[in-house]
């Protein structure tokens, strides 16, 4: 099923994240947490295409499962950077096979190794690149992007961010994601902005419980997220109380998601 059909609904939906393991080992207890997470029947559950610009070889499998034995919705991320067409072109083949329809089509985060002197061979530089590879191979995936509630980091200001994220919309992006935020009135203000813009898709708010403060720094590095005064507070005293924190993260969280619905935000990742 395509998640258009939950996200244009005026009710409450709540999906997961999952992480395919880097290493074969950890695959049976990744699965395993999946499926109890497939269990709490969500709205959908996304599973990434690997941290960093790599690639999963378990994210099909991972995905498949959850839809073939749970009948949970499913969203296959697809990364695009550096890749070739004849990759991508394979990876859409795949997902197809599997019988997934919705794809998160991202550009990907790029490893801080990788050789950027042959950026003009790449295929594609920027994730409307990928949405429009998919919408004119005639495919018909339910496509969604990400989005940034304090701007892309690589943008120069949240105005120029905003304009290519309409840009996005219109070459087939029909459903956003946000980045993980820590103050919700980030979010509200960016909504405002996008709105103002024309950019009327529906936009899922994503939440991330911060469980270790050792996750801090990348998390701020990848997301461009700012982190409250009052976050900050938490996490510098329960730092090196690691139970401690981890109830921290999740009652911060949950306090965000609760101001978040009552604000009239209907879709919580």
């Amino acid at each position: 099923m395509k998640l258009m059909h939950t996200l244009k609904q005026d009710t409450l939906s709540l999906s997961f994240e999952v992480f395919p393991p880097k290493q074969d080992a950890a695959f049976d207890s990744v699965k395993k947490a999946t499926e109890e997470i497939a269990k709490l029947r969500p709205a959908f559950i996304s599973v990434t295409y690997g941290a960093g610009g790599g690639t999963s070889k378990y994210t099909l499998d991972i995905a498949k499962n959850i839809k073939d034995q749970y009948n949970v919705q499913t969203l296959a991320h697809l990364t695009c950077v550096s890749s070739t067409r004849e990759t991508v072109h394979q990876k859409i083949k795949e997902i197809k096979a599997a019988g997934i329809e919705n794809i998160m089509a991202l550009r990907g985060d790029i490893p801080a190794d990788m050789d950027l002197s042959h950026q003009e061979t790449w295929a594609y530089h920027h994730a409307i690149d990928l949405i429009r590879e998919l919408r004119e191979s005639g495919t018909d995936f339910c496509i969604g992007g990400a989005c940034y509630p304090e701007k892309h980091p690589e943008s120069a200001n949240q105005k120029e961010d905003i304009r290519f994220l309409k840009e996005k919309v219109d070459a087939g992006c029909e459903f956003l994601t946000t980045q993980m935020f820590f103050d919700n009135n980030v979010l509200y203000r960016f909504l405002y902005h996008a709105l103002r813009r024309g950019i009327e898709v529906p936009v899922v708010a994503g939440v991330m419980p911060i469980t270790d403060t050792r996750l801090l720094k990348r998390t701020v590095l990848l997301s461009g997220a700012t982190l409250p005064p009052r976050f900050l507070s938490m996490a510098d005293r329960f730092h090196d109380q690691p139970a401690a924190m981890a109830q921290a993260g999740v009652a911060f969280a949950t306090e965000q998601i609760v101001d978040l619905v009552a604000n009239g935000v209907q879709h919580i990742h």
